[in-house]
């Protein structure tokens, strides 16, 4: 398997992490998180129009810089790196997602607003009730003529307090749990019966809970086929899973970093602690679960194309990042100490990201599961 990257794609890293160098510090970072609105919108704005990044996994013909998941993968990972907040995951691979596949008939347009910073999608799919379920939705869509009703509650939106439309997975027939009667929509977050309780994650993002009451929306805001959308949101879930790792490993490769230089610098007994035989197994350790993430991150990634092997290399990948959040983020502290959980220290904020990363789109034992039901439950 050939794992090496174009000149274009090497082009593309190489761009997003000088940027984010040069703007994008930890300093910067936390002033940022400190005042409202808990973002950059300058940064999204030079993302759109200095870097062209929001175009990089769309066609040419839509606008876009021609590539697709493994572009994101890339964009994905350098923003682990520097812990970035922006919404293009939500917006570039989630919204993108969902308008490249599903045909809509505003999808040029609305691509054409993501790639221009102008359109901003937050992803209002999980419940209070739905554990990982996709399919477990108490928030309806009826029909009204020509239109649709929405009525829910849509829980932990991430993005939502700064996006300017919502992604709404909703029931438009069947029971809570089926499969058949899934349907998706684009609500504009600005319609009337949208509120929202906005606050900050422990990772330093923004989320919404979601309230829907009779919010009416035209026939054109479905996306993908009536009570039919559940593969589609598996698909778009799935490629969100893969960019999801692809950060992931950003943030493990900082963990490991950062543990190295410090345990270099840090001494006991008038010598480095990194001379230390045990501190050198457990770095050791830490390094081979990166790599492994990295691996994993990356044939997840090339398989997003093939539909039999997909739903699997993403629950695979997401099962060992899961692990690795865990191991090198704990190390991580351990080796730096109490300190290391300090507001002052990076170490503490790529640590929580880390454990949030671990049960996005599902725990570790959710995918595992998952995977062990594709691998053996379906042959069975």
């Amino acid at each position: 398997m050939d794992f090496s990257f174009t000149e274009e794609q090497s082009m593309l890293r190489d761009t997003v992490a000088s940027y984010l160098a040069d703007h994008y510090s930890f300093d910067q970072r936390r002033a940022m998180l400190a005042q409202e609105p808990g973002w950059s919108p300058a940064t999204w704005k030079a993302f759109a129009e200095e870097l062209g990044i929001l175009g990089a996994p769309f066609s040419e013909e839509l606008g876009g810089l021609g590539g697709g998941p493994v572009e994101n993968m890339i964009v994905m990972e350098e923003f682990g790196k520097a812990l970035v907040v922006e919404p293009y995951l939500s917006t570039v691979v989630i919204g993108g997602g969902f308008l490249k596949h599903s045909g809509h008939p505003q999808a040029e347009a609305l691509i054409g607003q993501i790639i221009a910073g102008e359109a901003i999608f937050a992803f209002a799919y999980a419940e209070p009730q739905g554990r990982y379920n996709l399919a477990d939705l108490k928030t309806t869509a009826k029909k009204d003529g020509g239109s649709w009703v929405l009525n829910g509650h849509k829980a932990v939106v991430i993005g939502a307090p700064y996006a300017t439309h919502l992604i709404v997975t909703a029931r438009t027939a069947g029971g809570q749990r089926d499969a058949q009667g899934v349907s998706v929509f684009i609500v504009e977050k600005a319609a009337p019966g949208v509120t929202t309780r906005d606050y900050a994650t422990v990772d330093g993002f923004r989320a919404s809970e979601v309230i829907l009451e009779n919010v009416k929306v035209g026939a054109d805001a479905l996306v993908g086929p009536e009570d039919q959308a559940l593969p589609l949101v598996e698909k778009v879930v799935d490629e969100a899973i893969a960019a999801t790792c692809a950060e992931a490993c950003g943030v493990l490769a900082k963990l490991h970093q950062s543990t190295l230089d410090y345990t270099r610098q840090r001494k006991q007994f008038g010598q480095p602690i990194s001379s230390f035989q045990v501190l050198q197994h457990r770095m050791v350790d830490m390094f081979i679960q990166l790599e492994q993430s990295v691996s994993m991150t990356y044939m997840a990634t090339i398989k997003l194309a093939d539909d039999r092997e997909r739903t699997k290399a993403a629950a695979a990948a997401k099962v060992q990042i899961g692990k690795a959040c865990k191991f090198v983020g704990q190390n991580a502290i351990q080796l730096h100490g109490g300190m290391g959980m300090t507001d002052e220290m990076a170490i503490g904020h790529y640590f929580k990201r880390a454990t949030m990363i671990e049960s996005a789109f599902g725990s570790t034992d959710h995918h595992l599961a998952r995977y062990e039901f594709l691998s053996l439950g379906q042959a069975a």
